[in-house]
């Protein structure tokens, strides 16, 4: 692989949050980023006001270059990129970059994935990883090439997964420890430094795919731990839900569950059922044992505790868990 002599000059290609954590930890480096990559702006809110994306307002701040191409291929914009002479792309938590995009810079391109490559290749890691039960994950630095995050790996660190982690906590530790593993490696390919290693692809791989509404809804048949674990890989966003049914109301009610609780023991109760004293709790008995819900929200509300719930929503009457 090449190698430059001097400190060397970065494109970040990047939207959320989690991109802008990881720009700013770049430009800490005093790394030169001769311009960012992000998405167009988008109507957002109510008022459908048009919303710059975290990226862009980081680099407006710091008086970068900003390109905002809704095709990739575009000619003028393939052109104003080669015309910045980057030694290296950057790609957090971006759109697939065609070949044109990805072969320009000198030491190339690479990405930084929230998985251990090859496990959890797909759009939605950090979900997944916890709705599967995994103890551990990890974040990965690779090459890109013409299939989606199968490149060489760079480098990769470890992390475990507490049993209470949720989707959110997990994404902001990833966030924090993903900006010293994005700097090492742009400072490890400028001074020829790594040494990128083929995917191992031994053994069965998990994917991670994007999250649909339907993976979202409890089915309640599953195991109490598999619940369990959907719930805490969906919060905060986009969460899980079920939905409770008033048959003698003829109402319905969608409820997404942020947090919850399990206790495992057998239960002589009729599964299923909604248990709540309409002050402090509410649960769902499951021939495993209960489902315990400590913060949810109902339609047109704000997420809130159990009991702040109660306080303004009596689950009195027929009110069942529908399926």
């Amino acid at each position: 692989m090449n190698a430059i002599s001097t400190t060397p000059s970065v494109i970040f290609f990047g939207t959320p949050e989690f991109a802008a954590a990881q720009l700013k930890a770049i430009l800490e480096a005093a790394i030169p980023v001769k311009a960012v990559v992000t998405a167009p702006d988008k109507p957002a809110g109510r008022g459908k006001k048009m919303q710059q994306s975290a990226v862009k307002k980081l680099a407006a701040e710091k008086g970068l270059a900003v390109l905002q191409p809704r095709n990739l291929k575009d000619q003028a914009f393939l052109t104003e990129l080669a015309h910045f002479n980057a030694d290296i792309f950057v790609v957090v938590a971006f759109r697939m970059l065609p070949e044109l995009v990805w072969k320009m810079p000198l030491l190339g391109t690479f990405n930084l994935h929230a998985s251990l490559l090859p496990q959890y290749r797909g759009a939605a890691p950090i979900n997944r990883v916890i709705m599967n039960g995994e103890t551990e994950t990890g974040l990965t630095t690779f090459l890109l090439n013409d299939k989606i995050d199968e490149g060489n790996i760079l480098l990769q660190k470890r992390m475990p997964i507490a049993r209470d982690e949720t989707a959110g906590s997990l994404h902001d530790r990833m966030m924090e420890l993903g900006k010293g593993l994005v700097v090492e490696t742009v400072k490890g390919l400028a001074n020829n430094g790594l040494s990128p290693k083929p995917q191992a692809e031994a053994g069965k791989l998990q994917s991670a795919p994007k999250i649909f509404k339907e993976d979202c809804r409890i089915d309640w048949n599953n195991d109490l731990i598999t619940i369990y674990n959907q719930i805490r890989g969906l919060s905060p966003y986009p969460a899980a839900f079920t939905m409770l049914i008033n048959k003698g109301l003829g109402e319905e009610l969608l409820l997404k569950v942020y947090e919850a609780d399990i206790v495992q023991a057998p239960s002589a109760m009729e599964k299923f059922q909604l248990v709540t004293d309409n002050k402090s709790f509410i649960k769902v008995s499951h021939p495993e044992g209960f489902l315990i819900l400590k913060q949810i929200q109902a339609p047109g509300k704000k997420v809130m505790q159990v009991r702040d719930f109660l306080n303004g929503f009596q689950l009195t009457g027929n009110w069942q868990i529908a399926f």
